[in-house]
């Protein structure tokens, strides 16, 4: 705890000798932090989004107390009308360091995700952007400047996907045109936005409503994550777990669990009751904004009390940075490595869909709750009087023990979820 002060001065700040953490005075949340070997420097402390951070200003030797308590109230303010101080200064420092005539794609792209990051009510979108990017356009010209995007790059990244994924490529361009126009907006190009739809790029490309027709009239079914069948999960999840690293265990829970990438590899150990063998994800980490709780079956509990025996902060599954959850990256590249480009880690929940469709007499009501859907209004009507927690806690089990075993018989009896 910190210790009580009425306000430091200034050669109380210098003679201080004692390691602690003193509160400085003259600005609410600036202390003197002194280190052993007489080290001092001024932290900001702060709560955000009922989190708090400590925000360093600087060592004393640079930075006198007045100027602490000036920065100390200016961050003050930031917090007051709802902004992070600390990703604040990073967008500053990303923005100064950014050279017009140097910038590229990547930088210009990850400057705006953090600029509008705070104001995306969706947490999807802050997972979605890096994702599409990283996988269709960072690879074509993301290491370009962004002066040099022109309309021939931008039609190499959507070409290929336009009508194999209408809605995929729909978005990319999307995001591509947005952060060219926030490029643009801060002096980092001049120019013709290239991937305009209006007037330029529905010249060139046929329009998304044909492409997901042509996709119907092909395969029969709307465009959809590449699945594992489920007759191929038991295998498949045999050699996962011959897999060494904090991906891996996470891709296994992402599959016993059949939830979202961003719930995964965002999971703290505060949302785990391991006694009632439960993990709560907090409304701000779901699609549908809504607090999702999920049964854990014996595989998936072994998991997480696995990654306990190595627990190293807040995250369940830690990443490579200190204080960071794994990338959204991370599982699919475990896929990569396990040599299977051919599927994707969202498509692991229509395998889980799938299986309880075909293979069990699970209601489909269960299924979607246990999947996280929004569901119908005469549903809910019918449903929502609970979370049909115990059903799913039954369905959560039977899935687990065909993950694990793949039984012949894999129907359960309608008498046994009664």
């Amino acid at each position: 705890m910190p210790k009580k002060a009425t306000g430091l001065t200034a050669r109380q700040v210098a003679t201080i000798i004692v390691p602690g953490t003193y509160a400085a005075g003259g600005a609410p949340g600036l202390y003197l932090q002194v280190t052993a070997g007489a080290g001092r420097s001024w932290v900001y402390r702060y709560q955000i989004a009922g989190r708090r951070r400590d925000m360093g200003l600087g060592p004393v030797d640079a930075v006198g107390l007045a100027e602490a308590r000036q920065r100390a109230t200016d961050f003050r303010r930031l917090v007051l009308a709802g902004k992070d101080p600390i990703e604040a200064r990073r967008l500053d420092r990303m923005s100064a360091a950014l050279d017009a005539a140097k910038a590229t794609f990547r930088e210009c792209a990850e400057t705006y995700i953090a600029a509008h990051r705070t104001g995306w009510k969706n947490p999807a979108h802050a997972r979605q952007w890096p994702t599409t990017l990283e996988t269709y356009v960072y690879p074509v010209f993301g290491a370009l400047p962004v002066q040099a995007i022109d309309i021939g790059l931008v039609m190499r990244v959507l070409e290929p996907i336009w009508t194999a994924k209408p809605e995929t490529a729909s978005r990319v361009r999307g995001r591509i045109e947005s952060i060219l126009d926030y490029a643009a907006a801060r002096g980092w190009r001049e120019g013709e936005n290239p991937a305009r739809w209006r007037g330029h790029l529905d010249k060139l490309l046929p329009k998304t409503s044909k492409a997901k027709r042509a996709v119907r009239q092909t395969t029969g079914r709307e465009e959809h994550h590449a699945a594992l069948p489920y007759p191929e999960i038991a295998a498949f999840l045999a050699e996962l777990r011959r897999q060494q690293g904090v991906a891996a265990r996470a891709l296994e829970f992402l599959i016993l669990t059949a939830a979202r990438t961003g719930e995964v590899i965002g999971a703290r150990w505060d949302e785990f009751d391991l006694a009632e063998k439960a993990w709560t994800v907090p409304a701000s980490r779901m699609k549908a904004s809504r607090e999702h709780r999920m049964p854990l079956s014996a595989p998936a509990l072994a998991v997480i009390e696995m990654m306990a025996t190595i627990r190293s902060g807040e995250f369940v599954f830690p990443g490579a940075r200190a204080g960071r959850p794994l990338s959204n990256m991370s599982l699919l590249m475990t896929l990569r490595r396990m040599g299977r480009d051919d599927l994707t880690v969202h498509g692991f929940r229509s395998t889980f869909r799938d299986w309880v469709a075909e293979q069990t007499n699970f209601p489909s009501e269960v299924a979607e709750m246990a999947l996280a859907h929004t569901i119908s209004d005469k549903v809910e009507s019918a449903y929502r009087r609970g979370d049909l927690f115990a059903k799913r806690r039954q369905l959560a089990d039977a899935w687990a023990r065909y993950c694990t075993d793949a039984p012949v018989a894999a129907v359960i009896p309608t008498a046994a979820i009664r």
